[in-house]
Order: C-alpha cells, then structure tokens, then sequence
C-alpha cells in the first residue's frame, strides 16, 4: 500500500509539471516583438578550425539571442513577456530582458566583427558566411554564421629596437622569457600579452613612467607568404604626457609617508594638512602621521612594506606591499601613490605616500538557527566578539561562544520511546599576530607576503543521554604565502584532549561497531599538520577559477619516540566485544592516538555567461592508524552527507561501504578512514540575489582496518567502485551580500545499502519520503 500511495504521489508531481510546462508555453515569446519584426531565437556559429574558441569567436557577435538558464529555457524573456503591456516600468520589465529582434544592420556588423577577431588571431584570409531562417509564421529567426579560417599567419623573424642600451640590457637579461622565437602565430592578442609583460618588466627596473605607449609593434607581411616581418621598438619617447628624458630612466625610492586616518574619517583628500592628525612619528627614512585614536608601531610597518630607500622602483613590490596591508585586517581603504621628492624634481628620487582608513577596533555580532538532525528539532545560536589591534601591534583577537539543544528521541527497547534535551556550549578562541614568532622567524623567505603567527584555544561540552564529553585543544601555527595564489598553513602544535564521563556503561559495552565504540574512549591528539592551498579566485573577476588544497597530519610520532625511550610502562585492555587484548602507552594518563592522514581537494569554476556557471569538486582522502591506537580518532575520520556533501543522505549517515546500521533510527554516526567524492553544480540566476541551482553527488567513504567488524565496510579495490552512492538535487541560494543562505533538496538516485539489484531506484522501486533530504546552510557547499 505504502509503494502505491508514492507511485501515486510521484504521479501527481508529473502532472504538476506538465501543467506548469503549459503554463509556460502559453506566455508567447513573441508577445513583445513588434509587427513585421522577427525574435531571434537561436544563433549559431561553426568554425572549421578547432583551434580556435568557438566561445571567443562567440563573444564579439554584436547579434544574440536572449540569455537561457539550464541551457534551453529563456527564463529572464518570460518574465518580461508576463509584464504588463501598458506600463514601461513594470517590475517584471525590469528584472527581465527584452526580445532580443533581428537586425540585419546588425548581422552584418557581427560578420565584420568577426572577420576582424579572426584577422587578430592571425587568419588574415579568413572568410564568414552567413544564414538567416525567417519564420513569418511564428515571426521568429534562426541565425547561423559559418567560418572558414584559412592559413594562420605566422613570424618568420622579430627585429628588437632600443632606445637606449639600458633598456636593452634589462630586456636580453632575461631574454628566454621576452623574446618571440620564429614560428611563433602572429596573434594580436599574444602580442597585446607581451607588451604588458614587457612593459612590467621595466617597472620592475625602476622605469616608473614606463607605459604601453612605449612598447610598439611593426608588421610586415608582404615579404613572405603568410609569414610576418615583426619590429618591435621599446621605449620611444611617443604619445605621452610626460616628459622624455623622465620616461627613460630609472627611479629610486626615497622617503616614505604613512597617513592613518582618524576614526571614520572618509578618505576624500590626498592632502595631510586636511585631515586631524596628533600624532608624528619619524624612524629612518620614514614618517607616520596619526592619532590618539589609531595607535600601530613603527615596527608594523617595517615588516610590511617590501620597499626600501635607495631600491629601484618596482612596481611587484608595490602590489606586495599593498596586499600585505590588506592581509592585517585593519584597514578598510589602502592607497599607495609616488610622487617626485620635492623640492628635488629634477632628480630620479619618488617618495612614497601609503594612506589608509581602518575599520572599527571592536566588533560582535550574533546568529541563531534552528537544526534538524533525523527529525530531532533543535536550536543553536552563537555570540562572535573580535577586537582588532589588541595590543597595540595589529593582532586580531577572535572569541566565539556557542550553543545549541535538541530534543533527541531515544528508544528504550519496549517500542517505546524517551525525550532527551542534548545540551552542547563551547567557546573558541583564537589570536592573529602579523609576524613570526619561535623558530619560524629565522626563516627569511617566510617574510614576503607578511607570515602570521596564529594562536586557536577552545573548549567544548557536550551532554547526551549516554554520556558527557568535553573536548580542549590548542593549537600554535604560522600562516604564510609565497605568491598571490599560494597560501600555507602549518600548525607546528596541535592539541586535542578528549575526556568522557557520566557514561552508560550497558550502552557503551553494547556498541558492537568497532568504529562508532573508539569514539567513546578517551584520548590525546599530539599532532602536527600542514596544508598547502592555490587559489586564483578574484573577487573583482569573473567566476572562473581553481581552488587545490592538500593537507597532510601526522599524530603520535613523538610521543611514542618518547615512551620508547623512556620505556614506559604499557596498558593492556581487553575489548569488552572482541575480548581481543590490547596494548599501548599513555601519555599524561590518557591513551594517544598515532596516525598519518593526507587528502586532497580540487575544486573548478566555469563562468558559461553572466547568469550561468558550473563548479565542480573532487575530495579524496586516507587516514591509516597505526602503533599506539588500531583507529583513527572519532575528530579525525572521515564522514559523508548533509548540506556540504552528498546532499541525498544526512550528515553521517551513508556508508562506510554497503554497510547498513542495525538500527535505521539511530542517531546517525557513521565515519572511517577513506573517503572519495565528486560533486557538480550548475547554478543559474534567476531574480535579483536569488540564484538556483542543479547539482549530482557521488561517493562514500570506506575503513582501511581489515579488523572493522561492520560488513561492508572496508575498503577492497576489487568492490569499491561498486559501493558509490549517487544523488541529485536542486536548491536556491539567496545572496545577501555579506553571506550565502541556502537551501538544497538531495534525491537519492543510488543506494549503496541497499540490496543488489535495488541499488538504482529508479526503475526499481517506487521513492519513499526518507530517499529526500532537505538541508539548510550558509555559504556555497564548495
């Protein structure tokens, strides 16, 4: 009855949509194209050379259709042609998008254009035809523009022009990375690359007026069949403002100005004398100007900026300083401009003026949510405090105070069941300091991108029905970059205490999963970890980007040194399910565990247009535990589902492997030792800061331990590509500018538990309502 009353269920949703689909198709597309006008409904393009980007070539049309969402629908069309037609402003009019019409004017303008990127990319005898489709009918058009690319043009040699051998000097110094060898295509775009790096090249030698303008190109293809004579001349003195004997010489730093602005002062001048300034500090070749109310040492500073008096002028540097300003986290405006020194302007001196805003010293702010975990209801709210330049030197102070309850349903073996209040209270702490300190400051190559020394504290209790746990650690890092994309952490100290209490020993002793049972033990974590993140997003760029992070820890290493050394008495304990006995060293009377555990994460962004992107995900990760303790610690293994996993399941509750718990209304809880996912998402704008998306999880995750006693849980090369759970879904993010809220509605779609031949649903088995999860969540899942 209960597969019936869902087919019957999954029937009506079909209705549903198809009556939505016809709700849609009524609302004519044409509805807002004028009379003897045409919709253009598609425009195609065919290139027939591959090496050239379709979707490049596609860019500089000047004749496009409308934007689509999900790749056929013109979503932001049907909501204009619901406006009203009586009014011009219509909201829907303004969220929208007009018909985009047929313009013959303008299909043979986007025909030149694209002759004219395909003559930049080097085919110079490229040809474009065009087909236009009008159906008078529908009043609608098909468009399509077919390309013959031809021969590419490619340099048979480059002439180098100098203006003087200086200029010359700096360029062949590092000639392999400038030079343009013969065979090279004759593409503009490449060219255009190569003047910015050239012209970089200069302002990194102290060439501060140094511009595009003076860097020129001469082609000359008349000499050789569909081969380029090129001259390149560096450093002409042409088309420029500034004087020329300015523009071809060097120029060294001289002295430097600090401006911090009092207060909120909004920045509006480049004049000190505009601004209240009490305070005058002056170190060196320096000066600060600042107030009673903003107090930083002159030592800041120093670390911070890469320049120093008597250096070239380098235009690297400068961005390095700038970012390392912006990476302290006290300023809301940096602002870095050189002037000549005064009254000295004939000479080859800068000075340089860094002013900057800083945000408010002290901050706090509150959230509160409500959780649902397996149908226990609960609420959790946290305070958050921050106070930035605590002692005086720039040091971010963060403490974070938590909270939570749920209402968690136990049974009591009678078929019956018992309410719980579970209570959880933390605090977290932690400390930034904008320089190295202990042994990482002998290290001079950690000094380029400002390295931070950074402090986290915390403590956390939990109460359950069946037992207390608290949990301290603290932790002792430095955080570092050698590049804008590159970014390190290394945490030198990691500790985690892990104490249990106020147990049900019947419960504990009753836990025949091995797994779930080393979670109810105490324990130390004595670790030391390092992650090596590339990140290339932009907040000021488009959406495509590449995010790596490798992680690697290792735990116990020392300790068990130690107690080998010292030959430490060991403890035998007999596993009260097993009755396997076991040995192993404690340390400050608590058991260690010993472990290394590496995993890597690539994540990749495709900007498709200004409406639609896609991102995927890939995560694989191992923990293997060894020596003093046969598992890896309960905070250190690995789990799958909930809001950023694979959202058809809850949090904890898919696998290890095809395992299936005992009792399917337990307290989800399953983790282990590997894990390997893959996620992809195709997010698409729909009304103003709502965005929707599509997305398709795979994975699980898998124990390394032949000795886990949970079937089908350990991981075998021969099963593990069979054992993948898959689901899909949709969701709706709401962007509110200072956070991501949202919601996603996960569908399984393959069931590693369940039996074989049922592990697809579809075509199997009707759906039930717990093959759905709903989860709710801020920020974007990867």
């Amino acid at each position: 009855m209960a597969e019936k009353y869902y087919r019957q269920k999954i029937g009506s949703y079909k209705w549903i949509f198809v009556l939505s689909a016809m709700l849609l198709a009524s609302c004519s597309q044409t509805r807002f194209v004028p009379e003897q006008e045409y919709l253009l409904q598609k425009v195609e393009l065919e290139i027939d050379n591959q090496e050239v980007s379709r979707e490049e070539a596609k860019s500089v049309l000047r004749q496009k259709e409308n934007y689509k969402i999900l790749g056929f629908i013109k979503f932001y069309l049907l909501l204009y042609n619901m406006s009203s037609k009586k009014k011009t402003d219509d909201w829907l009019k303004r969220i929208g998008e007009a018909p985009q019409l047929y313009d013959k004017a303008m299909v043979d303008r986007s025909a030149e254009q694209l002759e004219s990127y395909m003559g930049q990319r080097g085919y110079y005898q490229a040809k474009v035809n065009q087909e236009v489709q009008l159906n008078e009918k529908k009043r609608k058009a098909k468009l399509k523009f077919a390309v013959a690319a031809g021969d590419q043009y490619r340099i048979r040699r480059v002439n180098y022009h100098f203006e003087t051998a200086e200029l010359q000097k700096i360029f062949y110094n590092d000639s392999a990375k400038y030079q343009m060898s013969p065979g090279t295509a004759f593409d503009i775009y490449e060219l255009e690359k190569q003047q910015k790096r050239i012209v970089s090249l200069y302002q990194n030698n102290g060439y501060y007026y140094f511009s595009n303008n003076q860097v020129r190109y001469l082609a000359d293809s008349t000499l050789y069949n569909k081969q380029v004579i090129l001259d390149l001349f560096i450093g002409e003195p042409r088309s420029s403002q500034v004087d020329s004997t300015k523009l071809l010489k060097p120029y060294y730093l001289n002295k430097f100005y600090y401006s911090v602005m009092p207060g909120n002062t909004p920045v509006t001048s480049n004049r000190k004398q505009d601004y209240n300034f009490s305070d005058t500090l002056i170190w060196d070749n320096s000066v600060l100007y600042a107030s009673e109310q903003v107090a930083y040492p002159p030592g800041l500073f120093i670390r911070t900026n890469q320049m120093q008096r008597g250096d070239l002028y380098n235009i690297a540097e400068v961005e390095n300083t700038f970012n390392a300003l912006n990476r302290l986290r006290q300023f809301r405006f940096v602002d870095i401009q050189f002037e000549e020194t005064y009254p000295e302007q004939d000479t080859n001196l800068l000075d340089c003026n860094i002013r900057l805003a800083p945000l408010n010293k002290q901050s706090t702010s509150f959230d509160i949510e409500g959780t649902n975990t397996s149908g226990n209801l609960g609420v959790a709210g946290n305070i958050y405090y921050q106070h930035r330049n605590l002692f005086k030197g720039a040091e971010v102070f963060q403490v974070r105070l938590k909270g939570a309850t749920e209402r968690l349903h136990r049974s009591v073996g009678d078929g019956t069941s018992e309410a719980f209040n579970t209570r959880e209270f933390g605090v977290e702490t932690s400390l930034m300091v904008p320089k190295l300190l202990g042994p990482g400051k002998y290290i001079k190559s950690f000094g380029k991108y400002l390295p931070k020394t950074v402090f986290n504290a915390g403590y956390n209790y939990q109460r359950r029905p069946e037992y207390t746990r608290n949990i301290t650690n603290f932790k002792i890092g430095y955080d570092w970059k050698t590049s804008q994309n590159y970014q390190h952490l290394w945490n030198f100290l990691d500790v985690n205490v892990v104490r249990l209490y106020e147990f049900d020993p019947k419960f504990v002793n009753s836990i025949q999963d091995l797994y779930i049972k080393s979670s109810f033990t105490d324990h130390l974590i004595f670790a030391m970890n390092y992650s090596l993140i590339f990140n290339n997003q932009r907040l000021s760029s488009n959406k495509n980007y590449t995010y790596v992070r490798l992680n690697f820890e290792s735990s116990g290493n020392l300790l068990w040194a130690i107690s080998e050394l010292a030959e430490r008495d060991l403890t035998f304990e007999q596993d009260s399910a097993t009755q396997e006995t076991t040995e192993y060293y404690k340390m400050f009377n608590i058991r260690f565990a010993q472990y290394i555990k590496a995993d890597l994460e690539l994540r990749k962004a495709f900007q498709l247009d200004r409406y639609n992107y896609v991102v995927g995900r890939l995560f694989g990760g191992v923990g293997l535990p060894y020596g003093n303790s046969p598992f890896l610690p309960f905070e250190k293994q690995y789990f799958s589902g909930g809001a950023n996993g694979i959202r058809a399941w809850q949090v904890r509750s898919l696998g290890p492997g095809s395992y299936t718990p005992e009792d399917e209304n337990a307290y989800p809880n399953q983790s282990s030792d590997i894990k390997l996912e893959a996620n992809i998402e195709y997010r698409f704008r729909l009304l103003g800061s709502l965005e929707g998306a599509l997305f398709v999880d795979a994975g699980n995750i898998w124990a390394i331990n032949s000795n886990d006693n949970r079937e089908g849980a350990v991981f075998k090369v021969d099963k593990f590509y069979k054992q993948f759970a898959v689901g899909t879904g949709t969701g709706f993010r709401f962007d509110l500018s200072y956070f991501i809220l949202r919601t996603d509605i996960g569908m399984k779609l393959r069931d590693p538990a369940a039996a074989k031949g049922e592990r697809w649903i579809i075509g199997n088995r009707g759906y039930k309502g717990s093959d759905f999860t709903f989860s709710f969540a801020i920020g974007y899942p990867f």
